[in-house]
């Protein structure tokens, strides 16, 4: 699979990211013994020769053993690898040994829920598609209650402001008051912040978001702020298939941010319910939310 010079280089352990720009920009890098001066190159290290000042790398990345982590992400924490305003990261949540991953699509900042963690291309390809298909799951609180109508539009798919249109979701009711509401949400694609930019377009903002499901993976037994590896079996059907040995069996983690960033993912909701939603009576208890990207 083609994939940027610069992230092969930091793949293969010789330098970082932004170190590797410069060393393309300085004419270091070659593949197929041509100089590669230009950033955003691609080569594809299964058919082309590439050498960083000289020395052939895809020995490195063929031995590169691929790593599948799955986060439930607290509020609070922006899905990159870098903020310039100083924010506080996903990567903070994992200790360093597990070298430099890259998440799959993406949560907001205050959206809760699950993120897989990973260095493989192929994966992050597959799951984020639209084309295949693979459910991520959703559970939103809203602010109001919207009418039948309105929900329905959303299944349908709606326009958003920016003249973009979405594709059609699931959306079921899961719980209501007279002053909120509880969804859950599936979706198949993955724009900027679509479900709260979906539940605006019809004049119900939404309060609290959560992620509980990607494809078959769910939040089950991971609290917020933990991380796990996936087993060989889930990195298979998340691919699109029951292959075995995908990814090499790891023992469970429990490894966290602090008990005190911990302490505060796990706010509890207020109001209480006159219809309990689906999950509400072991997470929420009267009104926890959940999740959109």
């Amino acid at each position: 699979m083609e994939t940027r010079l610069q992230k092969l280089i930091a793949d293969a352990g010789i330098a970082s990211r932004r170190h590797a720009e410069e060393l393309i920009t300085a004419g270091e890098v070659t593949v197929n013994g041509k100089v590669i001066t230009e950033l955003g190159t691609k080569a594809d290290p299964e058919r082309d020769h590439i050498k960083v000042r000289g020395k052939l790398i895809n020995p490195q990345l063929a031995a590169r053993e691929n790593v599948y982590v799955l986060l439930n992400k607290p509020r609070g924490f922006l899905t990159s690898l870098s903020d310039p305003e100083k924010r506080p990261l996903i990567t903070e949540l994992f200790p360093p040994a597990l070298g430099r991953l890259h998440p799959v699509g993406r949560l907001d900042f205050n959206t809760e829920g699950l993120l897989i963690m990973t260095n493989d291309g192929e994966l992050t390809n597959y799951v984020t598609a639209a084309r295949n298909h693979v459910r991520k799951v959703y559970e939103a609180k809203v602010k109001g209650v919207p009418s039948e109508d309105q929900i329905e539009r959303l299944r349908r798919g709606i326009r958003l402001e920016d003249g973009t249109r979405t594709a059609p979701a699931e959306v079921k009711s899961t719980g209501y008051t007279v002053t909120n509401a509880w969804f859950e949400v599936i979706l198949y694609e993955g724009r900027n912040q679509q479900i709260r930019r979906m539940f605006d377009a019809v004049g119900h903002s939404v309060l609290k978001l959560k992620r509980v499901r990607i494809g078959h993976v769910t939040d089950e037994g991971l609290p917020l702020g933990h991380w796990r590896y996936l087993t060989p079996e889930e990195v298979a059907r998340l691919k699109g298939g029951p292959k075995k040995g995908a990814g090499k069996r790891r023992k469970k983690s429990t490894a966290k941010p602090s008990q005190e960033v911990a302490g505060k993912a796990l706010e509890k909701s207020d109001g209480a319910a006159s219809k309990k939603p689906a999950r509400a009576a072991a997470k929420r208890g009267a009104g926890h939310s959940s999740g959109s990207e």
